[in-house]
C-alpha cells in the first residue's frame, strides 16, 4: 500500500460532521414518524401521565411571590 491509499482509507473511516448531522436528521425523522403511529401515541400518553402524576414539587412562597412581582414590568 502506498501513502495515498493509506490516507484515503483513513479519510473514509474518519467520522465527519456532515455524516453526524445526516444521521441525526434521519433519527429525528424516524422518531417523528413513529410518534404518529398508534403505538407511539400510546407511549407519549403514558409518559405524559407519568410526568403529571409526579406533581409540582415547588410551592409558591411569599419570598418567591415578592420576587416575581418585582420583576414584572
Amino acid at each position: 500500500m502506498n501513502t495515498k491509499t493509506k490516507a484515503a482509507a483513513s479519510e473514509e473511516t474518519k467520522p465527519s460532521r456532515r455524516k453526524f448531522f445526516i444521521g441525526a436528521g434521519v433519527a429525528v425523522g424516524a422518531v417523528a414518524a413513529i410518534s404518529q403511529t398508534p403505538v407511539g401515541k400510546a407511549v407519549i400518553q403514558e409518559i405524559g401521565s407519568a410526568v403529571k402524576e409526579k406533581g409540582d414539587s415547588k410551592t409558591m412562597t411569599a419570598h418567591m411571590r415578592k420576587y416575581y412581582e418585582s420583576t414584572m414590568l
